[in-house]
């Protein structure tokens, strides 16, 4: 049997929270950096997320080469992490999987016997199989375990999906939610409508993942119809590289959003300013002006200068900042005051560390 996901576990799924995409910490010789690696897994616990996702592309893929072997090690840490909490509150952990079939099988089995609640589920790199094809592998992990379907950007790795793709995959039992981030309103679109029109609809989660459009997503209400009814879905959460960096504000302005989303009355317009300083403070993280070039370094950086990290080192000697984008960097601090959280950072970083 198929793993499950907990009845509150479901609920939170379903309600909607931040989920940040774990990051990567290296010693200056690029060996795992333990301690740094534990510090930030309980960082992102104590700012009020509603899970973790590992082994993601904010994790680096390459943690899968031989060479480094670090897939397993690194799911580890933070579900032990996660243990050590000791939570009174449902917190889901989620496993980043990809590559062919095979290689995704045996990845989930790994986040299974991790306690992983669910595989988000990457189609990158997948260009050579089809899209019936990759229907297919989807069936065969979700056959292990609840699965977080991943619509990736092409300049991430990504491709473009059909609508007739998601009707489908929407269909599949044991999918429970989809990460929308192909940075594309058309092809968000295609997702959310897909949904709506596929008999799973209530058991599906939708979650942002378009780092450019954060809160506007989180604000948007889909209303399409379908068969004569009108069929309404809620973007409810983010699972987002945005999210790892400055997450206690973001769990704030999050459940801020969620709390006027009940309010019938018309949005505030200084949501939709707040979105655009948001989009802002992303591209100076995650470097659009050069192609993505800079977008794990990024994060690398912020967390650096709270002293989350000890340096933006990644695995590939090609990841490293874009010339002019610390400075970047450094605007968005001055710019946007209320939305990092060095102050919490700061009264708690020596527990984190120990």
């Amino acid at each position: 049997m198929p793993l499950r996901l907990s009845v509150k576990k479901r609920e939170l799924l379903l309600s909607g929270c931040v989920i940040p995409a774990h990051p990567l910490a290296l010693t200056s010789d690029k060996q795992l950096n333990e301690k740094y690696q534990r510090a930030l897994t309980r960082y992102y616990i104590d700012s009020g997320s509603g899970g973790i996702a590992v082994g993601v592309h904010s994790t680096q893929f390459e943690i899968r080469d031989p060479k480094y072997n670090l897939y397993e090690r690194v799911l580890r840490l933070a579900s032990e992490e996660v243990d050590n909490a000791n939570l009174n509150k449902p917190f889901l952990r989620i496993a980043g999987v990809c590559g062919e079939t095979e290689q995704a099988i045996s990845e989930a089995k790994i986040a299974c016997n991790l306690n992983y609640d669910m595989a988000l589920l990457s189609m990158g790199g997948l260009d050579h199989l089809s899209e019936d094809e990759l229907l297919v592998r989807t069936k065969r992990i979700a056959r292990i375990m609840p699965v977080f379907g991943f619509y990736l950007q092409p300049a991430a790795g990504g491709r473009i999906l059909s609508y007739n793709f998601w009707t489908q995959f929407a269909e599949i039992t044991n999918v429970m939610a989809i990460k929308m981030a192909p940075f594309n309103r058309y092809y968000t679109l295609d997702v959310v409508r897909a949904v709506c029109s596929s008999s799973r609809k209530d058991k599906i989660a939708l979650y942002t993942g378009n780092d450019d459009n954060i809160i506007a997503d989180l604000f948007t209400r889909y209303q399409f119809n379908i068969n004569g009814k009108m069929i309404e879905k809620q973007i409810v959460g983010g699972l987002l590289g945005h999210f790892a960096v400055w997450t206690k504000k973001a769990v704030e302005l999050f459940d801020a959003i969620k709390v006027q989303r009940k309010n019938e009355e018309s949005i505030d317009p200084a949501w939709l300013t707040m979105n655009i300083q948001m989009t802002d403070c992303n591209a100076a993280f995650f470097d659009p002006q050069n192609e993505y070039k800079g977008c794990i370094s990024g994060i690398h950086e912020v967390l650096r200068r709270q002293g989350l990290m000890e340096n933006i080192l990644c695995l590939s000697a090609s990841e490293k900042l874009s010339p002019g984008q610390n400075d970047e960097i450094d605007r968005v601090y001055k710019m946007y005051p209320h939305f990092h959280d060095d102050d919490f950072v700061s009264k708690n970083l020596e527990k984190w560390l120990k």
